[in-house]
């Protein structure tokens, strides 16, 4: 399993992305996917609203259970994936590609987001 070395990562297993004019895109890890089993339903934040680093802000059911999605930064979410919305398999086939969740505006990110390697090491231990 390879976590992209460009993205940061929560340790609530969500991605992030570099800001492109201040706004990142947040999606569930490959071992976060992996673990879930087949995602069967995406509930996502709602347009316009705003999310808080490590809270709540949608949840990811699976044939196995339901997660909780927890939010990397704070922010106002700007555009929400409908193609994972219509087709939440898309999480476990793409995560890092179309299976993103959603796009948010950055107003604070916390300082512990991990690298890649960092990310990598949590997970292996």
């Amino acid at each position: 399993m390879s976590n992209p070395q460009q993205l940061r990562y929560s340790k609530e297993h969500e991605w992030l992305s570099v800001a492109e004019d201040g706004v990142s895109t947040v999606g569930i890890t490959e071992h976060a996917a992996n673990a879930l089993g087949d995602v069967v339903f995406v509930q996502l934040p709602d347009l316009d609203s705003t999310v808080s680093a490590g809270e709540t802000c949608g949840e990811l059911e699976s044939t196995k259970s339901v997660s909780d999605l927890y939010s990397p930064v704070t922010g106002v979410v700007t555009e929400v994936n409908e193609d994972v919305v219509n087709d939440p398999s898309l999480v476990n086939s793409a995560p890092f590609e179309g299976g993103w969740l959603f796009k948010v505006r950055v107003t604070e990110e916390p300082a512990e987001l991990l690298t890649a390697d960092e990310y990598t090491a949590f997970t292996a231990g």
